[in-house]
């Protein structure tokens, strides 16, 4: 059987997680508690199993934009972390949240952690080896690309992107084998061009009308 978490115990596991990675969680905002949901046990229908590739395939029918998400260094002697991220999603008007998902795998997300802020660079259709530049682990993600600093964070923001969201992590929830990160947004803007967005759809980058 598993347990719900009410919305308070989510924020409060949140904010120890970041603490225990020496992220700074004053800045974050008091979350009020709710009432807690009903409890109850998972049926047997509901866990079914699904064949992962087919899975995969079913999915990857829906299109999405594709981001990449930038901190900035922590440490003496290391540079700015990155990574490409598809899992994207504006969450809430007020306050003003989006969210992302990482996989609970990933090296990058541990330093978006200890920074406790982030910059979503949403990716314009002719970026797409940009995108593949930070989707590789091991490699210096940053080399020769363009970037200034978002004007909260400090976060990497993307020269040619077609919008930036400056985000401090507001939340962090586990979701399988990922992580949904909910980020306070800070500041944003997007390039008043007519540029389409990269796309991602059954495997493969895509645009607008293709």
């Amino acid at each position: 059987m598993g347990a719900m978490m009410g919305h308070a115990g989510m924020a409060a596991t949140a904010v120890r997680y970041l603490r225990s990675v020496g992220a700074p969680t004053a800045a974050l905002p008091a979350v009020e508690p709710l009432p807690r949901p009903d409890l109850r046990a998972v049926g047997d229908d509901e866990r079914l199993p699904v064949d992962p590739a087919e899975f995969r395939r079913v999915l990857g029918t829906f299109a999405s934009g594709v981001t990449v998400i930038t901190a900035p260094p922590t440490d003496p002697g290391e540079g700015p972390a990155g990574f490409a991220c598809q899992s994207f999603a504006s969450l809430s008007l007020d306050p003003p949240l989006i969210a992302f998902m990482v996989a609970r795998t990933s090296t990058t997300w541990p330093r978006i952690a200890r920074a406790g802020v982030f910059c979503v660079n949403v990716l314009a259709a002719d970026q797409g080896d940009l995108c593949r530049g930070f989707a590789v682990s091991g490699a210096d993600k940053f080399a020769g690309v363009r970037h200034d600093a978002a004007p909260v964070s400090g976060s990497p923001r993307l020269a040619g992107s077609a919008a930036w969201i400056d985000c401090a992590v507001h939340a962090v929830h586990t979701g399988g084998d990922h992580l949904i990160v909910v980020g306070q947004v800070t500041a944003l803007g997007a390039d008043d061009g007519d540029r389409g967005p990269l796309l991602f759809h059954r495997g493969q980058f895509a645009s607008l009308g293709s």
